[in-house]
């Protein structure tokens, strides 16, 4: 990617608002899509209850794009004034998928992540992140409601972080490869040998919970109900969709570079991703589209969260504060193309991204009702019925580690 072309502030905002526009929904998913709860969090873990100096320096575990500061675009940088501001230095490490992000956290030497949810319910459970009183934080009262006190991130009523933004995976296709237009995920799964070879899909475990929304649309006699709870019937239904997606010849990424290499390059058409992929890649002018299926989708809900054993905590807190305040969440939820957390942030991006919020649906609770928030698989389904039993975590990695091993 020639990262100076076009992408001045307005540029990436018409962009973004292509990449996150799509079809109304006429088929929605079985069940209203909701959060799987944390549920239990560790008991000794200490509470974040104050803000004093900052240590000088701060580690953090990232997506990407999720800390600029200008290398890539100057017009987007919300780390250096954060380090005027602050002297808390900021080193990041880019995640590869939430096992990733995890198993850098577990290592000890980094301050926070951004933690998607899919990671927020092992990081509480096992006290990893401390949790933090939010009345601390000067911009937290201004969060949309919507992001507050989400199960994957509250037990019993205390928050283990505080909302970065939060977006739907899209399905991506090439306008002049993939006609007519769809409107379905059926291109990449029961039509996916029309595109055999050139299938784009994300190279993590958690992608099982794409193939099990699908499921809940075309099979509902499974009775999957939370794609991210499955029982062994629903759960090897769903690996054998995979299976039979792999087969077709599917490519897998985990750096969203090499996705947008491949698109570039022609050698994939369709597949899953986000919205970032598409707003950089239609700036370089490769012809591409995305949208929000019929069926749904899977995405995220992400939130910035506190290691319980943090070097910098000082530095970590005021980073969280800073990431919900108008100026560092507009620009950063401009950048990747997802919803801002508050009106002021709302207020702020449609200043360099004229129409973002809009586009994004950053107050409409009805377009994410059809939004699967990423969670983590639970032997007890995530529900209080005792009778149940679903495949945990570590099933669906040692899954998918045999699907692409296979």
């Amino acid at each position: 990617m020639n990262s100076r072309k076009a992408m001045g502030a307005l540029t990436v905002l018409a962009l973004v608002a292509a990449a996150c526009s799509g079809p109304a929904a006429t088929t929605a998913p079985t069940s209203t899509p909701t959060d799987t709860p944390a549920t239990a969090g560790p008991t000794a873990a200490p509470s974040m209850s104050g803000i004093g100096p900052g240590e000088g320096e701060l580690n953090l575990i990232i997506w990407a794009g999720y800390a600029e500061r200008g290398a890539t675009y100057p017009e987007f940088d919300w780390v250096t004034p954060f380090e005027e501001r602050t002297g808390c230095k900021v080193n990041t490490t880019d995640m590869t998928d939430s096992n990733n992000g995890v198993a850098l956290m577990q290592s000890g030497q980094y301050d926070g992540i951004s933690a998607s949810g899919d990671a927020t319910t092992r990081l509480i459970q096992g006290g990893i992140v401390a949790p933090v009183d939010t009345s601390i934080f000067e911009n937290y009262a201004n969060v949309f409601d919507g992001l507050k006190d989400l199960p994957h991130n509250t037990v019993d009523g205390v928050n283990y972080g505080v909302p970065h933004g939060r977006g739907a995976n899209l399905l991506m296709y090439n306008t002049e490869a993939v006609t007519p237009a769809p409107t379905t995920w059926d291109g990449v799964w029961e039509n996916a040998a029309d595109y055999a070879g050139k299938i784009s899909i994300y190279d993590s475990s958690i992608y099982i919970a794409d193939a099990a929304l699908h499921l809940m649309a075309t099979q509902p006699d499974l009775g999957v109900t939370n794609p991210y709870q499955l029982n062994e019937e629903q759960f090897n239904a769903a690996v054998d969709l995979l299976a039979a997606q792999r087969d077709a010849g599917s490519l897998y990424w985990s750096v969203y570079t090499d996705q947008m290499a491949s698109y570039a390059a022609g050698d994939v058409v369709i597949g899953t991703t986000w919205p970032l992929q598409v707003a950089l890649l239609k700036a370089d002018g490769v012809a591409v589209e995305g949208i929000l299926p019929e069926e749904g989708s899977t995405g995220w809900s992400d939130t910035w969260m506190i290691h319980a054993n943090a070097a910098h905590p000082n530095c970590m807190l005021m980073w969280m504060d800073h990431m919900m305040s108008a100026e560092a969440n507009g620009q950063a939820t401009v950048y990747f193309g997802e919803a801002a957390t508050s009106q002021a942030a709302c207020d702020y991006a449609e200043t360099i991204s004229p129409g973002h919020c809009e586009v994004t649906h950053a107050t409409d609770e009805a377009y994410y009702s059809k939004v699967w928030y990423w969670a983590t698989p639970q032997q007890d389904c995530a529900d209080e019925d005792a009778a149940t039993t679903c495949k945990t975590q570590d099933d669906w990695v040692a899954a998918w580690t045999q699907l692409r091993g296979g």
